[in-house]
């Protein structure tokens, strides 16, 4: 059955409900614009819940000359930060230092360095990554954050997990976030403002029509909807060709290069809570990040992805390289079965014909084809950006909507992050006092997860019991109602991998309540 929208036009309609269609409809909504937003899957489901969880300048970027994407990158660190307390925080990573570390042979700098300086062979010296490090600290103007630092591993805290062999380190700044959560915030930023947020609806065609986009959709129930819509834009992430070629059959000789991040979760590694940020032999780097209080997140790996149909999964070859690399420098050996999970993500990055996966950039492009109803293609991005990407795509359909409102996004807070940057603690203490059946970790969640917000999600309980039915990991009816009512939970995979990371903690057997639990409580809604 098809119906068409005999409603209010709408001014722009995002086809992607990642971190760059749900920041553009935020951005846009919040100047005034009415807006629709679809979602083939769930908010999140693909690229931007599989990330490495940082906000981070990219400190190997600096390697490919790639500054501006740096220093915006580095700017947006603390702007971000500002603006979602609950699930940002700064964090601090070792760099361990040895002469063996050496440049992917890919990269300006390591080809400079061998046309100039040939005795290097290849190698990363101790000079450089100073330098970097200098670059890094004040490129973006940083006032949050603390600076670089020598570090001694003989004797220390951040020295006792790793080899004997790495005796020196340095250490800088950078943010951790929660990736899918900073997606679903935005859209809920986004609604609070008008816009419509259509997940599990895939647009299944949109034709040009006069000055209009007629955009069709179709919802999880198999029901047709047309849509006018000013404006399009095109943030479908993996299949943002997909969309121009498929579904909008516009022939374009722009592309994208889609390249596979994959990671493993493993058992606690040590016990400090910072990161470390380790060099290879072979040039490349990895990350090992607490995680989850209980676990260490170790990634990413760059790998060709030939189809965005294909779902990503960590290949065994990527786990054992993953586990291998880390096995070059921590004492304890991660063995397969110390692997509680994995995960990947497919990055899609703009095609600018680079050799590798690796050297591809990770700069964003917006493609304006304005023959007829203006269309915005996004290509690639990074999570640290996504903000700026937004003001930069609104400023390339402004022209099309005279008098709409400026930029607005700097310092505004998103759901639950109207707090100091360094307030978590107050604020888990004030909840602690009012709901004093809370155990550490179960409040910690719930301020990292909701904020300000979570008096919300917990209402006027005075017990445990108050909050209904338990599900194990501290999951309740009551949140989880919350969640349906408020952030579009459909499944348990929703609510454990997405809105929240409690699937490592939950059975099968708890698992299958909560998707009980859940689609119950649709069958009034649907």
């Amino acid at each position: 059955m098809e119906t068409h929208d005999t409603g209010p036009i709408h001014d722009l309609f995002v086809i992607g409900g990642g971190i760059n269609g749900c920041g553009i409809a935020r951005d846009a909504a919040g100047r005034g614009l009415k807006v629709a937003l679809a979602e083939m899957n769930d908010l999140a489901w693909a690229t931007s819940s599989a990330s490495t969880k940082l906000f981070h300048g990219g400190l190997r970027y600096l390697e490919y000359f790639e500054f501006r994407l740096v220093r915006e990158a580095l700017k947006e660190r603390e702007v971000l930060l500002a603006a979602m307390p609950h699930i940002s925080w700064p964090m601090r990573f070792i760099l361990p230092y040895h002469r063996d570390m050496r440049f992917d042979s890919e990269t300006p700098t390591s080809r400079l360095l061998s046309r100039f300086m040939p005795w290097m062979k290849g190698r990363r010296p101790a000079w450089l990554i100073r330098l970097g490090l200098f670059l890094y600290d004040n490129l973006g103007g940083r006032k949050i954050l603390p600076g670089t630092a020598s570090v001694s591993l003989k004797d220390t805290p951040e020295g006792a997990p790793l080899k004997s062999r790495f005796e020196h380190a340095y250490e800088y700044s950078d943010c951790w976030v929660q990736d899918a959560r900073l997606v679903v915030l935005n859209a809920r930023d986004a609604a609070a403002r008008g816009a419509r947020i259509m997940t599990r609806t895939r647009v299944v065609g949109a034709t040009r029509s006069d000055d209009l986009w007629l955009v069709e959709t179709e919802d999880a129930e198999g029901q047709r909807q047309t849509h006018r819509a000013r404006a399009l834009v095109n943030a479908g992430g993996p299949w943002v060709s997909d969309v121009i070629k498929g579904t909008l059959r516009i022939n374009s000789s722009e592309d994208i290069r889609l390249v596979r991040g994959s990671h493993i979760v493993v058992k606690k590694l040590y016990d400090h809570d910072k990161c470390y940020f380790l060099q290879g032999t072979d040039g490349r780097i990895i990350f090992a990040i607490p995680y989850e209080e209980d676990f260490t997140l170790i990634g990413t790996t760059d790998a060709e992805h030939e189809d965005p149909s294909q779902k990503p999964v960590c290949t065994p070859e990527e786990a054992d390289y993953l586990r291998d690399f880390a096995g070059k420098y921590f004492k304890k050996q991660i063995r397969p079965e110390d692997i509680v999970w994995t995960y990947s993500g497919v990055r899609p990055l703009y095609d600018d014909g680079a050799s590798s996966a690796t050297a591809a950039t990770r700069e964003y492009v917006l493609s304006l084809d304005d023959a007829g109803a203006p269309l915005l293609n996004v290509f690639g991005g990074k999570i640290t950006t996504y903000r700026k990407l937004a003001e930069a795509a609104m400023a390339r359909i402004a022209p099309f909507f005279p008098g709409m409102d400026e930029d607005w996004t700097a310092g505004v807070a998103l759901p639950g992050g109207d707090f100091p940057v360094a307030g978590v603690r107050t604020l888990l203490k004030g909840l602690r006092k009012d709901y004093p059946f809370l155990s550490d970790f179960w409040a910690l969640r719930l301020v990292r997860c909701y904020g300000t917000e979570v008096r919300k999600v917990l209402g006027d309980a005075k017990t445990v019991g108050d909050l209904g039915r338990s599900f194990g990991g501290t999951v309740t009816a009551r949140e989880l109602d919350w969640a349906i009512k408020n952030e579009w939970v459909r499944t348990a995979e929703d609510f454990l991998w997405r809105r929240t990371k409690l699937g490592l903690r939950l059975t099968e057997a708890e698992i299958a309540r909560i998707d009980g639990y859940i689609k119950a409580a649709l069958v009034p809604i649907g």
